[in-house]
């Protein structure tokens, strides 16, 4: 008897989960509509959003696991001078789900047909965050007469992770886990309840400590990634978290990283070798905590640049357009103007 009433209560827990998570999935799509436009393609339908009138189109590209809305601090200002647009890779945002492996050549691919399909007009700036460092980088080595100039924001290096050492492949293993396990939580509506609480109670528990007075605790790594989001608009904020609740953000996440060794070991082979990537105007911004592996990755790119400028920001972490959101404008505005001024 005792037995069956375990089991009786753990399938009510669990159909109430999954009952929450319906309904405040349904709640969001209300609630947050996509911003900008959702386009069919052959594999599903891609959010993109565009803003600004002008030529060359920058496009922006977020890291592994951020979405668009990682760009709301820099894409309004070069939207003033010129047009824009930040999407959302499947699994991603406002994107559809994914079933498969996210190989940068399959990612290279549906970028360009989305904006084929979205009427972006080429030639294009492009700016990569991280490993959109390597989809900007791959993207100009198979397209280049679509590239005008790239600004990569202190992009992954290659090198590091296309024969990453157990360091490294022991980070990839626990992230394709994590990202698993979250899936399953969300699915049952765990993320979603955390996220919750953690909204309530810091708006209860004083702010200073992890460890409050009677006892209680905020997870610090929670603190350390919403620390990061609060740096965003105030309106973006619960529009970043109403995908974290969503089970297609965690899987998406697993399928990159599944791919991530094999589509550094990609770009780490092509680029280097293209005459066209050499000859494209290049930005790098290097954060002033980039690993030794990644500074070094930073200058050879700028130095196999015919025309490549390296900029060593001292007083910004890996998240770049959070932290020095100026630096980057003015960067881009810098690229903005280059290729004016030497159309491609």
């Amino acid at each position: 008897m005792p037995l069956l009433v375990v089991l009786g209560l753990s399938v009510a827990v669990v159909l109430m989960g999954l009952v929450y998570q319906r309904v405040g999935a349904a709640r969001d799509l209300r609630n947050f509509p996509p911003p900008g436009c959702l386009f069919e393609t052959r594999t599903g339908r891609l959010h993109i959003n565009c803003s600004g009138k002008g030529s060359p189109v920058v496009i922006f590209e977020a890291g592994m696991a951020s979405t668009s809305l990682g760009w709301s601090l820099v894409q309004p200002e070069i939207a003033k001078i010129t047009q824009t647009a930040s999407y959302d890779r499947f699994g991603l945002g406002w994107s559809d789900p994914v079933a498969d492996t996210r190989n940068i050549e399959r990612v290279v691919s549906e970028m360009h047909a989305l904006f084929e399909q979205a009427g972006i007009a080429s030639p294009r700036i492009l700016v990569g965050h991280s490993y959109g460092g390597l989809i900007a980088r791959a993207y100009a080595a198979r397209y280049p007469g679509d590239v005008a100039g790239m600004v990569l924001v202190d992009p992954v290096a290659a090198s590091e992770w296309s024969e990453p050492d157990e360091s490294h492949r022991k980070m990839l293993r626990n992230g394709i886990l994590v990202a698993h396990f979250c899936g399953f939580l969300a699915r049952l509506g765990g993320v979603r309840l955390i996220m919750n609480r953690w909204n309530a109670v810091t708006r209860i528990l004083p702010k200073q400590g992890k460890q409050t007075g009677n006892g209680a605790h905020r997870p610090a790594g929670l603190d350390r990634i919403v620390g990061e989001v609060k740096k965003l608009p105030r309106e973006v904020w619960p529009m970043v978290q109403s995908h974290w609740c969503h089970p297609k953000c965690f899987d998406g996440m697993a399928r990159y990283f599944e791919a991530f060794s094999s589509s550094a070991a990609a770009v780490a082979k092509e680029c280097p070798e293209n005459e066209a990537v050499r000859n494209v105007p290049l930005i790098v911004l290097s954060a002033g905590n980039a690993s030794q592996v990644q500074r070094a990755e930073h200058e050879t790119l700028v130095q196999r640049s015919a025309q490549g400028r390296l900029e060593v920001v001292t007083e910004s972490g890996h998240w770049m357009h959070f932290d020095r959101p100026d630096v980057v404008i003015r960067a881009i505005q810098e690229m903005v103007s280059l290729c004016r001024a030497h159309p491609h």
